[in-house]
């Protein structure tokens, strides 16, 4: 994959950072340890969650309605987005009416995640090329997600990113155990603060005229 200016790209030049308080990112390399994944609850033009997991150093990222479920009966449909900083895992708050994405942002889980992908031999995938081949498997660990997951492209071809016609199935494996499905988005509490998305848009969105759902 390209540097931080190529990976980063498009999420930057949908955003002007002198009105929303999302992160530009440094650039800065992801350091050691076991790569990281969020899913953020995100009251934007419509109600979703955003999946990420970081991949080198962005957040690869999906779009999923429904939001991730702990039921290996449940298939949730996820669109990819734009990569987004590694740095994005923290935020929480309100993207101002009018910006890309306006509506409020809560973080509803984080953690980190072990790639789990392996060739038809048994042998480890690259997790990037996994994904790039469009199926990845990880096991997450998190707050309220734990357990393994897969990621499958079921539309769109390789390498094509966050290409509009792509889409994905994310889904827990049966050989993660079964879990309860998505929360309720509106009654979901942060994994960091504890704030509800209504709570963040009184406290962080003061006077901020506020998008249907």
């Amino acid at each position: 994959m390209g540097g931080e200016d190529d990976g980063l790209r498009a999420y930057h030049g949908k955003r002007d950072f002198g009105r929303t308080g999302e992160p530009a990112g440094d650039g800065s390399p992801g350091g050691g340890g076991e790569p990281r994944f969020v899913v953020q609850i995100h009251d934007a033009s419509t109600l979703h969650f955003d999946f990420r997991l970081q991949v080198a150093d962005v957040l690869k990222s999906w779009s999923v309605p429904k939001g991730p479920s702990a039921d290996p009966r449940d298939k949730r449909l996820a669109v990819p987005t734009e990569d987004h900083p590694l740095e994005y895992e923290e935020f929480e708050g309100v993207i101002p009416a009018g910006e890309y994405g306006g509506g409020t942002v809560i973080v509803w889980d984080h953690g980190t995640y072990e790639p789990l992908s392996h060739d038809r031999r048994g042998r480890p995938v690259d997790f990037a090329e996994s994904l790039a081949h469009g199926h990845a498997r990880f096991r997450l660990h998190g707050a309220k997600l734990r357990g393994e997951y897969a990621l499958t492209r079921f539309r769109g071809g390789p390498d094509r990113g966050a290409d509009k016609d792509a889409a994905w199935l994310l889904v827990k494996t049966a050989g993660g155990g079964r879990g309860h499905g998505t929360p309720d988005p509106r009654r979901a509490r942060s994994a960091r603060t504890g704030r509800t998305l209504a709570r963040v848009a009184a406290e962080d969105g003061t006077g901020r005229e506020r998008p249907a759902s």
